[in-house]
């Protein structure tokens, strides 16, 4: 049985995870658990972590203004 903890977050963050959808919260749920364990259990910083995610985003063409504009959807 999965446990939960409290992690802060920015609001709009957190509005737009409670407006999500069940399914839509689930599938944030994995994500961020698979990453916060890969943080954790990582020997790498989490400054490289935090790089690598970002180099994966950009060659998946996630520029700055896309990501500013997904994070601005209501």
């Amino acid at each position: 049985m999965p446990e939960q903890i409290t992690v802060s977050v920015d609001p709009d963050l957190a509005d737009m995870y409670r407006s999500a959808s069940d399914d839509d919260r689930r599938k944030l749920d994995l994500i961020i658990n698979l990453r916060l364990r890969d943080a954790i259990e990582s020997r790498r910083s989490l400054r490289d972590i935090m790089l690598e995610i970002s180099r994966n985003a950009q060659k998946r063409g996630v520029t700055p203004e896309i990501l500013q504009s997904i994070l601005d959807e209501e």
